[in-house]
C-alpha cells in the first residue's frame, strides 16, 4: 500500500494505537510546508500526522523543528479551553520526524463559505476564542522549536532575531522585495523601541487565516469553530501580532465582530501611536516571509505574479507606515 501507509502503521504503533485498524491514509492539501496526511481508523476516529521534509529541502530559517512549536501550540489550546487538535506523539528522535494529533471537526472557512448571517456571530466567537489562547503564557519570547536560539528574555530581542533570519533568508535566495533588503532591514530597526512595551511572552498562533480556521455544522444548532489549526507557526510573544494573518491584507480594526468577542473575553485591543507601529512590524514580518518562501518553494509563476501584486504593496504600506504612523 505504499510509504505512506506503512508510515502511518509505524506512527499508531508508536503511539499506543492498533496499527491494524488503520483502515485509510488520506493527502490533505493546504499545507505549503509539511507532508499532512489523514489517517482513518476502524471505529471511525481520525488523525493527523504531519511529516516535516528532508533536512536537505531548502526553507526559511525559522522553519526547522515547526513540529516543535505546534506542539507547544497543541497544550496551550487545550490549557486555553480552545478547540484545536490534541498533540497525541511527537515522534521519533530529536530531530521531531513527525507530529500525531487529533482531528478537529469541520471545514476550513475558506470552504465552508459562512452565509452573512452566519460570519458575525463566529467571528465573534473567534474572537473569544483568540483572547482565550492569548491568556497563556511562556517561559520567554520567541520560537519554542529553538530554530533561531533559545527563548530571549525580551520581546524587543526576540523579533530582531526573528526579522534578521527572515531577511538573511530574502538575501540568500535573491527573493523579489519591492525595496532592496538593507533597505528593509533600517526601516524596520528605526521602531525597534516600540517593542518594548511588551512585558509579557503570550501565545500567539500568527496563522490564524480563513484556511486555519474550522467552521463545524452541527445537524442540529448554529455554525460553530470546529477548531483552530496549523499552530506550526506559533512562538511566545506580543499578542497584537495575531491580528495581521486575522485580519490577512486587510485592518483587524473594521472587524467589529471579532474586536466585540475579543474584548468580552478580557482581551485588550488598543491602537495607539506604539501599537500601530507594532503591528506594522507585525504585517512586515508576515510579507517577508510570504515574499520569500516562494523561493525555496518553487510556487510557480502564478503565484509569483500574485505576490508582486498583492503582498508586495502590502509590504511597501506597512513599511511606510512604521516609518509614519498615521
Amino acid at each position: 500500500m505504499g510509504d505512506s501507509w506503512e508510515r502511518a502503521r509505524r506512527v499508531l504503533a508508536e503511539a499506543g494505537l492498533p496499527p491494524d485498524a488503520l483502515t485509510g491514509v488520506r493527502p490533505l492539501s493546504g499545507g505549503t510546508y509539511n507532508t499532512v496526511e489523514e489517517l482513518l481508523l476502524v471505529d471511525g476516529s481520525r488523525y493527523v500526522l504531519k511529516v516535516p521534509p528532508a533536512p536537505a529541502v531548502p526553507g526559511l530559517r525559522h522553519e526547522r523543528r515547526l513540529l516543535v512549536s505546534e506542539a507547544d501550540f497543541c497544550a496551550g489550546a487545550a490549557e486555553a479551553g480552545v478547540p484545536a487538535p490534541h498533540a497525541v506523539s511527537v515522534g521519533g528522535d530529536t530531530s521531531v520526524p513527525y507530529l500525531l494529533m487529533t482531528a478537529c471537526p469541520g471545514e476550513p472557512w475558506t470552504r465552508a463559505e459562512p452565509a452573512d448571517g452566519e460570519r458575525a456571530a463566529l467571528r465573534t466567537e473567534l474572537g473569544r476564542q483568540v483572547a482565550r489562547l492569548h491568556r497563556v503564557t511562556g517561559p520567554g519570547f520567541g520560537y519554542p522549536s529553538g530554530a533561531l536560539g533559545p527563548l530571549a528574555p525580551d520581546w524587543r530581542t526576540a523579533f530582531t532575531a526573528m526579522t534578521d533570519a527572515v531577511l538573511a533568508d530574502a538575501r540568500d535566495y535573491g527573493a523579489r522585495l519591492p525595496r532592496p533588503v538593507d533597505e528593509v532591514a533600517a526601516v524596520i530597526r528605526t521602531a525597534a523601541g516600540a517593542l518594548d512595551e511588551v512585558t509579557v511572552p503570550v501565545l500567539v498562533h500568527f496563522d490564524l487565516w480563513p484556511g486555519n480556521i474550522l467552521v463545524e455544522r452541527p445537524a442540529a444548532g448554529e455554525a460553530r469553530i470546529g477548531g483552530l489549526i496549523d499552530g506550526e507557526r506559533m512562538f511566545w510573544g506580543d499578542p497584537l501580532a495575531d491580528f495581521v494573518s486575522l485580519a490577512l491584507l486587510g485592518d483587524i480594526r473594521t472587524d467589529q465582530a471579532f474586536l466585540a468577542g475579543y474584548g468580552e473575553a478580557g482581551g485588550r485591543a488598543v491602537f495607539d501611536t506604539a501599537a500601530r507601529v507594532r503591528l506594522a512590524l507585525y504585517r512586515a514580518y508576515l510579507y517577508l516571509i510570504m515574499l520569500t518562501e516562494t523561493v525555496p518553494r518553487a510556487s510557480g509563476d502564478e503565484h509569483e505574479r500574485w505576490l508582486r501584486a498583492t503582498v508586495a504593496p502590502e509590504l511597501e504600506a506597512a513599511l511606510e507606515e512604521i516609518r509614519h504612523p498615521c
